[in-house]
């Protein structure tokens, strides 16, 4: 049986992956942090068919350790600070953690094994303002972020460890991905999660930032697949997964609320405390590259993921009513 190891197994992406992999088979290690706050709940119903080790990207003895007892013949760094409005406030620890964390992690399989093969999650924040639309693997990178900068460096010691090392070690550059297991502060879950509030009569504005920001979203739980696929191949290569699609926050908004047959024009604020020091204003994906080699493309469309957002939000609420 093989064996994976997933740092940030409690995240959104951790919690689709975990599900994903014990689903074919494999032995599932997820790797946490120590806190007083326990935040199992999106892989509360898989807990029982998982092991939990602790350790921590900023502590690399706490990373040998884990690849020393658990034996894991693949990892996916998916651990970050991700959240890009945070990497303004925070932006040493978004470094530690999002750009040193990966070398770290890296030091550790080249120590203790160097057979093991290593997924990193890159951002398609890297690209920033982009130099040229689509974005795919031969883009060059212009981050607008703390964040987006942290994980250009991640990225690149990915690359170099392949190249200097021989380490089957890769990159998977994943536009927005969503899903209803997405942090309420990112704007999508904002988003779904405002518009239940005020379907309910539990609020009754809704406050964004920059409404023209276009991206590419996909559904997280299919996102994943690809992860997996990239460390099934026979050479390490890097790959953009996205939709190829891109619609503004304005659509976003608009089509949430059109979920629950509300016009967002009586309900959205554009609020200039959510906007940020500087703008990523659109990012759209080639996936060709994915769709050939690794034989991934998306399949829940753009209005499909709104929809299962806001339905999930105004269920969940609902529940607490």
């Amino acid at each position: 049986m093989p064996i994976a190891l997933i740092t940030g197994i409690t995240g959104q992406d951790g919690s689709y992956l975990a599900e994903f992999l014990l689903s074919k088979g494999y032995g599932v290690v997820g790797m946490v942090r120590r806190s007083s706050t326990v935040t199992f709940e999106r892989i509360q119903h898989i807990q029982n068919d998982i092991d939990i080790v602790q350790g921590d990207l900023h502590d690399q003895s706490s990373l040998v350790a884990a690849l020393e007892q658990y034996k894991p013949d693949e990892i996916y760094n998916l651990a970050a600070q991700s959240f890009v409005a945070t990497s303004w406030s925070q932006a040493v620890l978004t470094g530690e953690v999002t750009a040193m964390g990966v070398t770290r992690l890296l030091e550790a399989i080249r120590s203790v094994n160097p057979k093991v093969r290593f997924y990193q999650a890159s951002s398609s924040e890297m690209f920033g303002k982009v130099t040229e639309t689509p974005q795919q693997e031969t883009t060059s990178f212009y981050p607008r972020s703390p964040y987006g900068v942290a994980k250009v460096y991640g990225h690149w010691i990915t690359v170099n460890y392949r190249e200097s090392y021989g380490l089957y070690s890769v990159s998977g550059i994943l536009f927005n991905h969503e899903s209803p297991r997405r942090g309420l502060e990112f704007v999508t879950r904002k988003i779904s999660t405002g518009v239940a509030s005020i379907k309910l009569g539990l609020s009754k504005e809704l406050h964004l930032g920059n409404l023209e920001a276009r991206r590419d979203w996909g559904f997280a739980g299919e996102y994943v697949q690809a992860m997996w696929k990239m460390l099934q191949l026979d050479t390490p290569e890097d790959f953009v997964i996205g939709t190829g699609e891109t619609h503004s926050v304005r659509d976003f908004a608009e089509l949430a609320f059109k979920c629950v047959n509300l016009n967002y024009k009586d309900y959205v604020v554009q609020d200039p405390h959510f906007l940020r020091p500087s703008e990523v204003d659109v990012l759209i994906s080639n996936p060709a590259k994915a769709r050939q080699k690794l034989g991934w493309e998306p399949k829940v469309k753009f209005q499909g993921l709104v929809e299962m957002m806001v339905e999930a939000d105004l269920k969940r609420l609902k529940g607490s009513l």
